[in-house]
């Protein structure tokens, strides 16, 4: 395994852990005084959905990886982009904590933020199935990365909030990161011949 290959893999999961940031950010931004059980919940569902969906992705474009063969790094690059330019939507909108203040820690609440936020993955884990790349390894990370930065958004929504806005500036970073990688699969597969 490369040096390139494991930092772009990190870079990834770093671009799809953003919108659980933001979550979990927000979450303690309204309940500062949200127990360590919820934070650990929290955590947990995110990891588990991004890593989830990264290898529904993955199987899903296994499926059909042979009939857009010719094309797939163009699609690979659309699904990238999509997800960067919703990520960058997203970051546009105002943030309101009073509209989040549920407990978002469990039952319905919780799986509903943990689909949403790991849709982005199932666009991923596609792109790596069309790329023909390997998927366990990224999902793996992909979920860790996630787990951790939910924690990093609850303990900085503990302690600074929304003071700073680091949850659209995540969102933004995110979405460059992705589109980067999208130009990036373009220029592998020499779309443009002068590069």
């Amino acid at each position: 395994m490369n040096t390139f290959y494991l930092l772009q893999t990190f870079a990834i999961a770093f671009a799809l852990a953003v919108d659980a940031f933001a979550v979990c950010l927000t979450t303690a931004c309204c309940r500062p005084a949200l127990p360590r059980a919820a934070a650990l919940r929290m955590a947990f569902a995110f990891g588990v959905f991004q890593a989830g969906m990264t290898i529904i992705g993955w199987l899903a474009g296994s499926t059909f990886k042979n009939a857009i063969e010719s094309f797939d790094h163009w699609v690979a690059f659309g699904l990238l982009a999509f997800v960067a330019l919703g990520m960058l939507k997203e970051a546009s909108k105002p943030v309101s904590c009073e509209e989040d203040c549920k407990d978002s820690s469990r039952g319905l609440e919780l799986l509903i933020l943990a689909v949403a936020t790991s849709i982005d993955a199932l666009a991923v884990g596609l792109s790596f199935s069309l790329l023909g790349k390997a998927v366990l390894f990224p999902s793996l990370i992909i979920g860790i990365v996630a787990a951790l930065c939910s924690l990093l958004g609850i303990a900085l929504g503990k302690s600074i909030g929304l003071k700073f806005k680091l949850g659209s500036k995540a969102e933004i970073f995110g979405a460059l990161v992705l589109l980067a990688i999208g130009f990036q699969i373009l220029i592998e597969h020499g779309v443009f011949g002068w590069l």
